[in-house]
């Protein structure tokens, strides 16, 4: 009887003499033989497709770039209006609100335990 070890068991299984003398499925031949590529299609230049394709939507850079570049003495972050402020100020108060959580903690932290 021939014996090899099982890697999904962790231990000896009965196995065949072809099996027991080639350990962990490791065959004799190797194969002299190129794999297949994995990636078998070219690639295209960005040259090669035409400018107006579906897929790139309209341009909205210059519109942004008006709306950016008004003087209207806002900072960026708040130039585009109700969004913006929505979200500028949900991130002030959650920054004021876990510095202020924070500070409480480590006071809490720096006091001694009551004895009872």
């Amino acid at each position: 009887m021939y014996y090899k070890f099982s890697g999904f068991a962790q231990r000896l299984v009965g196995a065949t003499a072809a099996a027991a003398y080639n350990p962990q499925g490791l065959k004799p031949i190797v194969s002299t033989e190129s794999p297949a590529p994995i990636f078998g299609t070219t690639s295209k230049l960005a040259s090669d497709f035409p400018a107006t394709d579906s897929y790139l939507g309209k341009n909205k850079v210059p519109d942004l770039q008006k709306i950016f570049q008004k003087a209207d003495g806002l900072p960026v972050h708040l130039k585009r209006g109700v969004p913006d402020r929505l979200l500028y100020r949900t991130t002030m108060a959650l920054t004021i609100g876990g510095t202020i959580y924070c500070l409480v903690a480590l006071y809490m932290a720096s006091q001694p335990r009551q004895q009872k």
